[in-house]
């Protein structure tokens, strides 16, 4: 076979886009781990992603635990309620400075 000319002012088109582009920068698309044929630019070029491969490579991760049991003991754990007291509300101030009078409600039933 003969040599290639050096195609260093040569062109071509992007298949995906029709954009004109330096031959040089034009790669192949691969789908699937197989080349299309198409030949794009390297700005729209998608490729393949890890994902695709999965079911080819044995992978070997285990992360479960056989027979697993939980803790026996724990630190006791208190609920208070209400949620809201003079410690939570400490950020805003003392709970005397949250208070508003706004006047009498009279409710008739």
């Amino acid at each position: 076979m003969g040599e290639y000319a050096k195609a260093k002012y040569a062109f071509g088109f992007c298949d995906k886009t029709g954009f004109r582009y330096p031959l040089k920068d034009l790669v192949f698309e691969y789908k699937n781990g197989i080349k299309t044929g198409l030949k794009v630019g390297r700005d729209v070029v998608d490729p393949d992603h890890p994902q695709n491969f999965l079911g080819r490579y044995r992978i070997f991760d285990p992360q479960s635990l056989m027979d697993a049991r939980p803790d026996r003991f724990t630190e006791s754990v208190t609920f208070k309620y209400p949620a809201f007291d003079a410690t939570t509300l400490e950020p805003f101030g003392s709970p005397e400075a949250l208070r508003i009078q706004s006047g009498n409600v009279t409710v008739v039933t």
